[in-house]
């Protein structure tokens, strides 16, 4: 798949995921995709997502960097959004913020095999530790 390819699809995927088509996310995802070294499948992969959307109704992905070196993808994703209770072990219960994604793909036969993926956990952290300093 040449680079304009692979960028074009992966577009699509963020798109699908925006719009939580999860019957179409299988044209993206491979049956048998890994997450962080771990085979999770397309189904749990899946599983994933939706509880992402349930804990944050307001997520959406926006593609902040984008590179290809074909089969691989590399992306920043930026995230501005309100999760209902916890986020990464922190208590956020409503409070908007903000955080940042790099993950990286890497596509067989035309869909994601691998993700791996590093959240900015450190970033939420410090916007709650600021608010809760700024309710005193």
């Amino acid at each position: 798949m040449a680079e304009p390819e692979i960028l074009n699809l992966y577009r699509a995927y963020i798109d699908c995921l925006n719009r939580q088509d999860w019957p179409a996310l299988g044209r993206f995802v491979d049956q048998n995709v890994h997450y962080n070294g771990e085979r999770i499948g397309l189904s749990g992969y899946r599983e994933m997502l939706e509880n992402d959307f349930r804990a944050i109704p307001d997520l959406q992905f926006v593609i902040d960097l984008l590179m290809a070196d074909p089969p691989r993808i590399a992306a920043r994703l930026c995230f501005d959004c309100t999760p209902l209770g916890e986020l990464f072990g922190f208590a956020v219960n409503g409070q908007r913020v903000s955080f940042t994604e790099n993950v990286f793909y890497e596509f067989s036969d035309g869909r994601i095999r691998n993700v791996y993926s590093v959240i900015d956990k450190a970033t939420v952290q410090a916007q709650l530790t600021h608010a809760s300093q700024n309710d005193r």
